[in-house]
């Protein structure tokens, strides 16, 4: 049985059915203007094919909630441009780079992603909240520099480019906060 949610209660990340697909919402608003009827404005995101929409709700509007199953997968490795994931059990999934976006972006091998997917098609896979990456490129620090709003770019082992303080150098391990793409600490 389908579970029901009015968009009364939407929130960031509810997944809903509508018109045969399946949204997330991405940002909401619930507004009450002083004449007419309160109404929810948002921006929800077509899971299987990404593109998002702005949509304005009724708060008592009722949708079947979607069920969204998430697994989480060991990025095991690359080849001929598939990204290969596998589960508890040694399954084995291959993705496309499509699929994947910029999730891999901070990840490297045997990482421990989540897979989304709905009735059996993956739409997103999330890297860790926080990963830890060796620097392999970046500007030598300047001695006694020790401004720290003074910054320069570091491009990691897995290829991204974060902005990181003076005092990183190269083979250097920092964590980095995967949804922000920001630098945190040097580990």
């Amino acid at each position: 049985k389908n579970f029901m949610v009015t968009a009364g209660d939407f929130k960031n990340g509810v997944t809903f059915e509508m018109d045969g697909k399946v949204y997330s919402i991405v940002e909401f608003q619930h507004v009450k203007p002083g004449k007419g009827a309160a109404f929810v404005r948002t921006k929800i995101r077509d899971v299987i094919n990404g593109s998002v929409v702005e949509k304005t709700f009724s708060p008592t509007d009722k949708f079947p909630t979607a069920f969204i199953e998430r697994k989480e997968m060991e990025y095991s490795y690359e080849d001929g441009g598939l990204y290969y994931f596998m589960d508890q059990d040694y399954e084995q999934i291959p993705l496309s780079a499509d699929q994947l976006g910029d999730a891999l972006k901070f990840v490297k091998e045997n990482m421990t992603v989540t897979i989304l997917s709905y009735k059996g098609n993956v739409f997103a896979v999330e890297p860790p909240t926080f990963v830890e990456l060796e620097v392999i490129a970046t500007e030598p620090g300047v001695k006694g520099n020790t401004a720290t709003n003074v910054t320069k770019p570091a491009t990691v082992e897995t290829g991204a480019i974060v902005t990181v303080p003076m005092f990183i150098n190269e083979g250097d391990k920092i964590k980095i906060d995967t949804r922000t793409s920001e630098y945190l600490s040097r580990v």
